[in-house]
């Protein structure tokens, strides 16, 4: 069975080659081929995904309709997936329960919102000085976490795709800078997954709040800092209204896996085929996006500085120091959890521990090289 599904996975890929290509360029253009093209053998389906994203939300929302539309091509029309922004049809927050139920078939979110139904869940979105967005994709693809993502997930009902990445994410907006961790106590600071937990244990008070809740909390004085995503983001966002200081480097989130959860029902009910096409798609999304931020972020983070008055501002070294030692503590009692969450630590653990070995004499050394021979 699983050559079986190997040769399908190959055959799918070379004949959508040329599709995903095309694209790249127009989602909708995608998603509108007549279902009378369909490919041979597959069932034609009418699916519904619910996001955690804002609609038309530049990136992530796209992100979740690009995926829809790659799939819709692969399938030459056959597989149509509607795509429901947070709200439309259950709350952002609902949507891992409305697939796993099977109120929807599919959910595109950040896995590390679904912490009350495991601990282990971040270590499938981003860990406090964790993997890059390489070494992410890496551990997952080739390092042995898509199967234990596989296996977290299946007990709640849900297949699990890497499906968009967003790269390192600042430290987020400040109303007040930040500069010693006495700034720390009491910091009302939107910040989800292990980080908001690291800095709850710092002294902050962290709260988790959908994206589309965040600009008026900033505003109000509900909270009085915030990470999002990034420059391309948090520019139409339009954070810097509110709070000036834009602190780096960001501890919390060293890439920001992305993710497609599909009902495992529904999943195991797909041809080899099928299934192939739904990797296909999610893969193809998955690399597009990171190409998209690293452009969209450097464009938008010119616009925030030189336009809007943006202070970028270094995080304290003592500030950072205090972080990644609340981290330690933080990860070796999610590996302590439960036996799954024992077995997905050690094994992104030891992936990293291998690839920080590489990364200091390639892309680590080279970056600081670079940057103080011609600078940027």
């Amino acid at each position: 069975m699983a050559d079986k599904a190997r040769r399908g996975f190959l055959k799918t890929a070379a004949l959508a080659a040329p599709l995903a290509l095309a694209a790249c360029d127009c989602a909708e253009r995608c998603a509108a081929v007549a279902p009378a093209q369909a490919a041979a053998g597959i069932e034609p389906r009418r699916l519904k995904m619910v996001t955690t994203w804002p609609k038309d939300f530049p990136g992530l929302g796209d992100s979740a309709e690009r995926t829809a539309a790659f799939v819709g091509m692969l399938s030459g029309g056959a597989i149509q997936i509607e795509v429901f922004a947070a709200g439309e049809l259950v709350g952002a927050f609902d949507s891992f329960d409305a697939v796993a139920s099977g109120a929807a078939d599919l959910y595109h979110g950040a896995d590390y919102y679904w912490t009350s139904k495991s601990r282990a869940y971040p270590y499938f979105t981003a860990v406090p000085f964790g993997m890059t967005v390489t070494e992410q994709i890496g551990w997952l693809e080739a390092g042995g976490g898509q199967e234990l993502w596989d296996r977290l997930a299946a007990p709640f009902g849900i297949k699990p795709f890497a499906a968009g990445n967003t790269g390192h994410q600042l430290g987020g907006w400040f109303k007040n800078e930040l500069t010693d961790v006495d700034g720390l106590r009491g910091l009302k600071i939107r910040m989800p997954g292990i980080g908001g937990e690291v800095m709850r244990r710092a002294g902050a008070s962290p709260v988790l709040l959908p994206g589309s809740e965040l600009y008026q909390s900033l505003q109000s004085g509900a909270i009085s800092a915030t990470e999002w995503v990034g420059p391309w983001n948090d520019l139409a966002m339009g954070f810097y209204r509110e709070a000036k200081y834009y602190m780096w480097p960001g501890f919390h989130e060293p890439n920001a896996q992305l993710s497609m959860g599909m009902n495992l029902d529904l999943w195991n009910s797909f041809s080899a085929q099928e299934q192939a096409i739904f990797n296909a798609a999610a893969r193809s999304a998955n690399h597009e996006l990171i190409g998209t931020y690293v452009i969209r972020n450097a464009d938008a983070l010119r616009v925030l500085t030189e336009e809007h008055g943006a202070e970028l501002t270094p995080m304290p070294e003592d500030v950072m120091a205090l972080l990644a030692e609340k981290t330690t503590e933080v990860l070796e009692e999610i590996a302590d959890s439960s036996p799954i969450a024992r077995e997905i630590h050690d094994s992104y653990m030891a992936t990293l521990r291998d690839t920080m070995k590489l990364t200091a004499i390639t892309d680590a050394a080279y970056i600081d090289l670079r940057q103080r021979l011609i600078g940027g």
